[in-house]
């Protein structure tokens, strides 16, 4: 009788805790409101994509546990859907939101409500227009709050201040990508680098717009900063302070200080800095980390860490009397090294549960091609030796499909949109990062998609080649986090190198780049059925085909299965 007042007992508590945890919950609703609008940079002024006005767009701050419900209205003149960076969508690819994977695009004058639930995440995520290069002016912040109760596993800092780095086209994206895709030639570079949507004091007509962010003397902050750039990693850093590093991709990290951080685009990362200097004004800066024999934008962005006492010049002078911002110390535009040693040091901030046992063992090359042309000197061959730009996974670089996506195709069982056969290694075994054969550099082309089935423990070793040039490719995996178990410069060897993984505290990630000539292992249980893309984040190289669907299986019952999809759900 006495074990059973015990069991009644602890199940009163459970209810109690449960219904708690409900009622602490919030439901969101909010509209998006995607429609061009003048927006003045470099001295010119641009009809750009903004979502309710804003660029960036809005911040959106939750709690996990928290329901969402956004409605997109569509009120441009182009196609566009909206990705949830990071968020896993649980068993919800409809909300997921990559145009002709998940979704058709909303079109002109449509709408869509996306709804979705934060479950068991917490930190720094954005969302972005997932429709060509709409993203260079569509995205914003996305903010996950521990639960009511919850605290974080470093000191609670005084505030949060998110950090949007972006990238600025003095011209119509839209219109650069159209070029590009016409001629097959890389897109023009941007013409500059943007915090919150500013360029900063470096370049022309921007010193009255550039971003201002006051602190107190000794108190701390969190600078939650996200690269919302389109083609380009970013080094980042704050004259004579040191950055915290405590959350990377919304997953807490082992703390450690650093001098500059590096971002590949899609990543986030969260810094605590503390107003322990002069009273001043210091500028955060971030220009490009270019691993690529390639051209880039070599221009830096700014705003200013500006300590609320800091003094005055006498006199009139530049800045109406204040004194000039302190300049961080930046690496190399080329500093791998750096780079290399800053992703290193990050560890999961407690014992991470990595897979141990793999049941899929996938080896992905990843990397840049050409495809060769019949008319070589025809306009629309202007890459490399009248070629035209390709990229590519396992030699097969990704045709997006039109008739309808990749997901609702596998939902209604319609053939003739995907096939189910992407390789998992590459069709020929080469020296991946040595001189490779002219005959390897041409990717097939096709829409493949690759089944795993429900709660697969899944390693990718993502490789990267030497074809056309080594780089980092930010590869990002939707759905899913991952652990980082591994990486390396220079061909994978699958005897030797798997001895050195890290199976304890691997950092977990959404977006992880590949080392340049190097390569990347990553390790996560496929417990998250549907269609999930994984890509480059660099836009160029998605454009091109780099890039694959993973058609993760259903379990067993409703909670190991796909939802049906909503009624509002566009259609091709």
């Amino acid at each position: 009788m006495e074990s059973l007042r015990r069991l009644s007992f602890v199940s009163c508590i459970a209810l109690l805790a449960y219904f708690a945890f409900l009622a602490s919950a919030e439901h969101h609703v909010r509209q998006f409101v995607i429609a061009p609008r003048p927006v003045t940079r470099l001295c010119r002024t641009h009809q750009s994509i903004t979502v309710n006005g804003q660029f960036p767009g809005p911040t959106l701050e939750v709690r996990n546990g928290d329901s969402v419900a956004i409605t997109v209205i569509n009120r441009a003149r182009y196609n566009i859907s909206i990705h949830w960076h990071g968020l896993r969508q649980m068993r919800n690819p409809w909300a997921d939101g990559p145009e002709y994977i998940t979704q058709c695009p909303i079109r002109p004058g449509q709408s869509y409500t996306y709804k979705f639930t934060i479950e068991d995440q917490e930190g720094t995520l954005w969302w972005h227009a997932h429709s060509r290069w709409l993203r260079a002016t569509v995205y914003g912040a996305l903010i996950i709050y521990p639960r009511l109760g919850s605290p974080y596993p470093f000191s609670m800092p005084k505030r949060d201040i998110p950090i949007l780095l972006g990238e600025w086209w003095d011209r119509n994206p839209m219109d650069v990508l159209r070029q590009a895709q016409f001629t097959g030639a890389a897109a023009n570079v941007s013409d500059a680098y943007t915090i919150n949507g500013q360029p900063g004091d470096l370049y022309r007509c921007s010193r009255a717009g550039t971003m201002r962010f006051p602190i107190f003397p000794g108190e701390t902050v969190q600078l939650r900063v996200i690269n919302a750039g389109m083609n380009q990693e970013l080094f980042f850093s704050v004259a004579n302070h040191q950055l915290t590093v405590v959350e990377t991709d919304s997953a807490y990290t082992k703390p450690f200080t650093t001098n500059v951080i590096m971002l590949g685009p899609g990543q986030t990362t969260n810094v605590l800095i503390t107003a322990n200097q002069r009273p001043g004004r210091y500028y955060m800066a971030a220009r490009a980390y270019n691993s690529a024999n390639a051209p880039f934008d070599n221009t830096t962005t700014t705003a200013i860490l500006q300590y609320v006492n800091a003094p005055t010049r006498r006199g009139r002078g530049r800045g109406r009397g204040q004194m000039a911002p302190v300049f961080p110390v930046l690496p190399g535009f080329n500093d791998t090294a750096t780079a290399t040693a800053f992703t290193n040091r990050l560890r999961y901030w407690k014992r991470a549960p990595v897979p141990q046992q793999i049941d899929e063992n996938l080896f992905f090359t990843v990397g840049l091609g050409l495809i060769n042309c019949a008319n070589p000197n025809s306009p629309r061959c202007q890459g490399p030796n009248g070629t035209r730009f390709a990229a590519s996974i396992n030699n097969m670089s990704f045709v997006l499909p039109r008739r309808n996506s990749v997901m609702q195709a596998y939902y209604q069982g319609m053939p003739g949109i995907f096939t189910t056969d992407f390789p998992p290694v590459p069709p020929v075994q080469f020296d991946y990062t040595g001189n490779v054969s002219r005959a390897l550099w041409q990717p097939i082309k096709g829409t493949k998609a690759y089944k795993l089935k429900y709660r697969a423990n899944v390693q990718i070793v993502l490789q990267d080649t030497s074809i056309v040039t080594p780089e980092n490719h930010p590869m990002h995996l939707h759905g899913y986090q991952f652990y980082v178990v591994g990486s390396g410069f220079g061909n994978f060897n699958p005897r030797t190198d798997p001895a050195r993984f890290n199976l304890f505290d691997p950092p977990e990630r959404n977006t992880i780049g590949t080392p340049p000539g190097g390569w990347v292992a990553i390790r996560f249980v496929a417990d998250n059925p549907g269609a999930w893309f994984m890509h480059c984040h660099i836009d160029s190289h998605l454009g091109w085909g780099l890039a694959m669907v993973f058609l993760v299986e259903n379990g067993r019952g409703r909670l190991q299965s796909v939802q049906a999809p909503p009624l509002d759900l566009p259609r091709c």
